[in-house]
């Protein structure tokens, strides 16, 4: 392999023929599900008898030990879904991480409830306890973990908290499904969690789809009112089109749970590829001066949906440089040797303009129902703000499970780079 960086004319780490790595795989049983439910006569869950839907609902929970699984249209309806049925509502408010995906944060603002955003660990880059305990007021009902990347949130300190205040939790597990703690399936250690089934993730539809799990047979009854508009569908009784309670058309479709069902199957099989690549990957990074690899905590299972890179300027030896530069020069670099670091995450959710200009239902709603007080930007949450600071990712391609070949050549670009702290320097300092 060439030292020449590939930035300045040098050949590439990673060849161009090499870099395309398709996710999700579609295989001919995926294609056969799909046929074969199109061909059914039950393209909707709410048809009465064994269909798609209620298999993959079935599928997951075995799969996953869950006692109750109901399918929705996505990730956003199932989080939304979640604290309905948990009787959140207005005036309430709901703490978040400051780092996740906006629906993170609008999921409570459906409900017409606040959002209160707590900031994050810097290693697991979930959400830290120590402020959620700082942020519960008599107005919070509930707190949603998200287990960020795939790696599972503090869910003993977080249950601990919840129980000694009397709070609902909803896990947002949308990028963890197959993610552990301390031997528990993620999703299924508060009272209901959320997973989304949309393309990127690491057990997909052909589309968008969403998972809500839970333990208790009367939130899970109560989710699949919301997801059919407040209806009660009854095996072997007609639908009688009464709204018992507040609903919403959050259906999934038989072909999306037919694909889905398909991809279960092949689960396991792919995630002992994954977590041999990417660990192998991580390894061989280790030893890099200045990086912060991901990492996979005691007692948990991490499923890598998202590899996110930290980067510290001075063990890098450029004392005086800031994060961001330094990051702006590496990503220069790599991008040039053919691997695809990119940013997740522009700013905090708080700094999102819907919370900070209180773009909710109009005339400041929900906040000034509450009276509480409104984000302000730029304000807060400095570890939130460090991470999204100095850190990219590596997102999709290493789901593959056939892409071990493509991070050992990763790793060659990374270790291209490192030995070339010169140029990284020359360039980060004028970045500055």
């Amino acid at each position: 392999m060439s030292s020449k960086l590939a930035a300045l004319g040098g050949t590439p780490a990673v060849p161009k023929d090499r870099r395309h790595v398709p996710w999700p795989l579609v295989e001919d049983e995926d294609r056969k599900a799909v046929l074969d439910a199109l061909d059914g006569a039950r393209l909707v869950s709410d048809t009465d008898g064994v269909n798609p839907v209620s298999e993959l609902e079935n599928d997951w929970s075995r799969r996953f030990g869950f006692a109750q699984c109901v399918a929705v249209s996505n990730g956003t309806a199932a989080l939304s879904l979640a604290l309905s049925a948990l009787g959140v509502g207005p005036g309430d408010e709901v703490i978040v991480p400051a780092l996740s995906f906006i629906a993170t944060g609008l999921a409570p603002v459906h409900q017409m409830a606040v959002p209160v955003f707590a900031d994050i660990d810097p290693v697991t880059f979930n959400i830290d306890p120590d402020d959620i305990e700082r942020r519960i007021t008599p107005r919070t009902r509930a707190i949603i973990p998200v287990h960020l990347h795939g790696a599972p949130a503090d869910m003993d300190r977080i249950m601990a908290i919840a129980r000694k205040h009397d709070l609902a939790v909803v896990e947002d597990a949308a990028q963890a499904p197959g993610a552990t703690h301390r031997g528990r399936p993620v999703g299924g250690i508060g009272d209901a969690g959320s997973f989304s089934l949309q393309v990127s993730k690491n057990i997909p539809t052909c589309g968008e789809g969403g998972l809500l799990v839970t333990g208790s047979d009367e939130l899970a009854e109560a989710m699949r009112r919301g997801r059919q508009f407040g209806e009660v569908i009854t095996a072997g009784r007609d639908r009688d089109y009464v709204s018992y309670g507040l609903g919403w058309n959050h259906k999934m479709n038989a072909l999306q749970a037919a694909f889905t069902s398909a991809q279960l199957a092949r689960f396991d099989g792919y995630e002992e590829h994954r977590q041999r690549n990417v660990t192998e990957f991580l390894a061989r990074l280790a030893g890099l001066p200045g990086l912060q690899v991901p990492t996979a905590l005691p007692d948990t299972t991490h499923v890598w949906h998202i590899l996110r890179f930290r980067f510290d300027p001075a063990a890098f030896g450029l004392d005086g440089v800031s994060p961001q530069a330094l990051r702006s020069a590496l990503r220069r670099l790599l991008r040039a040797e053919g691997v695809p670091m990119s940013q997740y995450q522009l700013m905090p959710l708080p700094d999102q303009k819907v919370f900070v200009d209180r773009l909710g239902f109009g005339s400041g709603h929900p906040w000034a129902m509450t009276g509480a007080p409104g984000t302000v930007q730029g304000e807060g949450y400095p570890v939130t703000r460090e991470v999204i600071a100095d850190s990219l990712t590596i997102q999709k391609r290493h789901l593959n499970p056939g892409a071990g070949e493509l991070l050992s050549l990763y790793a060659d670009a990374f270790e291209k780079v490192w030995a070339n702290k010169d140029m990284v320097a020359t360039l980060a300092k004028a970045a500055s």
